[in-house]
């Protein structure tokens, strides 16, 4: 049984989708439990009707959690760099022993871009951030401890859920405010701390302070609300095409037909392992990101 604003699925853009597959089935051991090509009727949902007939594969963390990872394939813009735009910035999956991943990625096609470490003032989980094959921002991260206001999952399998999504946005303020009036989720705690992969990207001092706030339902987090510098622009992207890297993150919602929303296409009833025969819409964000809502069987 499902939540409310539970992550369901973190979509990725990759230019080359066998390679992403070995990546994450044989690297982060992912297991491979769909695969073909995206329809016309759910391209057009996107509002990414490029992405029609291109093809795809599903992937689940062998915990059997339903959550998975899409890969998406279309080209890489050349002009793309992470941790630089607004939107979708980063996948945060609960993970164990946080501190063998360097060896574990070595040689594949995934890039240590953040080794793992404690965080100053959040003793709950070690983190380490990686760039993987579309030059999507992956987080793996040992969970130690529940925070004061959430609950966190420890991980059951080297690579697990995805348990946190991270947004580049250029109003934090508005952000929240449109996950709690338009999705019904709750706000949680801000926070003020020295962001190593935002200081990298723009160049920034060490020592410069960054303000998240969490997004949750309840103990369950969901959406870290990142406030991006003014140097920070909008991603660029093919038209037709999904965001490259972090592209589009699916919800799970009590039923799609309570929410005021605008949807991009009318939401229909969808089948396979992610959709579960239950209906799925599309919508945009304040920071211009693509967020799948899927919930309601009637």
């Amino acid at each position: 049984m499902s939540t409310h604003g539970q992550i369901r699925c973190g979509t990725i853009a990759v230019p080359d989708l066998d390679k992403a597959i070995a990546g994450y089935r044989d690297t982060l051991g992912l297991s491979l439990v769909e695969n073909g090509q995206i329809t016309a009727s759910l391209a057009e949902s996107w509002g990414a009707v490029a992405t029609a007939l291109r093809r795809y594969a599903l992937l689940q963390p062998k915990s059997g959690v339903s959550c998975f990872i899409r890969l998406v394939e279309q080209p890489a813009p050349t002009s793309f760099v992470p941790s630089t735009t607004f939107g979708w910035a980063a996948y945060e999956m609960t993970a164990q022993d946080a501190f063998g991943w360097p060896d574990r990625l070595a040689g594949s096609s995934f890039e240590v871009v953040g080794p793992p470490k404690e965080i100053a003032g959040l003793p709950y989980f070690i983190a380490m951030q990686a760039l993987g094959p579309g030059r999507e921002m992956i987080y793996l991260n040992e969970v130690r401890l529940d925070t004061p206001s959430t609950d966190l999952p420890k991980a059951k399998c080297l690579a697990d859920e995805i348990f946190i999504v991270i947004l580049a946005a250029p109003d934090r303020h508005a952000a929240v405010e449109w996950y709690k009036d338009k999705l019904n989720l709750d706000i949680g705690e801000t926070h003020k701390i020295e962001y190593t992969m935002i200081n990298k990207a723009f160049g920034l001092p060490a020592g410069t302070q960054s303000t998240l706030t969490m997004i949750q339902k309840g103990r369950m987090p969901i959406v870290e609300v990142d406030e991006y510098p003014n140097q920070a622009s909008e991603r660029q992207f093919g038209a037709g095409l999904l965001p490259p890297g972090n592209s589009m993150v699916t919800l799970d919602v009590d039923n799609v037909a309570e929410l005021d929303v605008d949807w991009l296409t009318t939401p229909v009833r969808r089948e396979g392992p992610l959709y579960d025969g239950r209906f799925s819409g599309t919508v945009r964000g304040v920071a211009g990101e693509l967020l799948e809502l899927v919930g309601g069987s009637e």
